[in-house]
This record gives structure tokens, sequence and C-alpha cells, in this order.
């Protein structure tokens, strides 16, 4: 989604090498104590990509899929602990709400109501995979009220 609304190229860079699922050994974390400090880390309120980097950067586990066997959010998931809408269509609501709000303020600032037309583009796209794969209710339409209220 990079080069939909802008003139940039895009991401690229180094991809780790594929590993089918092998157990790590140069961790020192045994699967069950990362799966407690992910746990304590979300209940802090961290995301899942701050989750992974706290992860990487202070405790020395390159992959948790690589560790334990599955992801950071089948992990949560499966814990009870995930919230009902995906964390990168909440991540685009909490935009879009608060480019409403500056719109509601500044009814002339004419890049940023395109900017947000084009951040409610990506919600409508998202929404639509979602609603594919059942993660979301079929019925759900985006509105500045009901994102407002997801947000909080």
């Amino acid at each position: 989604m990079a080069k939909l609304h802008s003139k940039k190229k895009g991401k690229s860079g180094s991809k780790r090498p594929n590993r089918k699922n092998s157990k790590l050994a140069s961790s020192e974390l045994s699967p069950d104590e990362a799966r407690d400090i992910v746990r304590k880390l979300w209940r802090q309120g961290h995301s899942t990509a701050e989750i992974g980097m706290i992860l990487r950067d202070q405790y020395g586990v390159p992959s948790f899929k690589g560790l334990t066997g599955t992801t950071i959010v089948k992990f949560l998931r499966e814990e009870k602990l995930y919230s009902a809408f995906p964390e990168d269509l909440l991540n685009l609501l909490k935009k879009a709400v608060a480019m409403a709000h500056h719109l509601s303020r500044a009814k002339k600032d004419v890049h940023n109501k395109v900017k947000y037309e084009h951040v409610l583009s990506k919600i409508h796209r998202l929404a639509t995979y979602y609603k594919k794969k059942g993660l979301i209710p079929k019925d759900w339409k985006y509105s500045v009220e009901k994102a407002e209220a997801l947000v909080r």
C-alpha cells in the first residue's frame, strides 16, 4: 500500500531466511518464559510489533514464532487477550478519527482532506478483507462515531 497514495517507491530491505518452524537453540529463554513475557507486555499496553521488538532487543529472541511455533497474535487470541478488531485496522481508525477531528476545526485544509480520503480508502479495503476472513462483523461499516467508540 506504500505506492498507492504516495509517490514513494515502497519498502525494501533484507528478509529473514525461511525456517519451517524450527525451534531456536540460540535463545536463552524457554518458550514458557517467552509466553509469560508476552502476556505481561500485552497487559502493559504494548502493541504486538512493540512486543516483538522488545523480545528481540532486550531478551535476545529473534523470532517468537521460531521459539514457540505460533505467532504473537495467534498466541494472544488463544489466551483470549487480543481485541476483537485487528490491530492494523484499529491503527487506521485512530488516524482517521484524529484527521476527522482536525478537519472539523480546519475546514479549508485541502491537503489533509485528500489524505483523509486516502486513509478511508485503506480502511474500506482492509475492512473488506477482514469481513471475508470473518475477523470483523459482516455488517460493519465505517463511521466516525463507531470509530471513536472503537478507539477508546
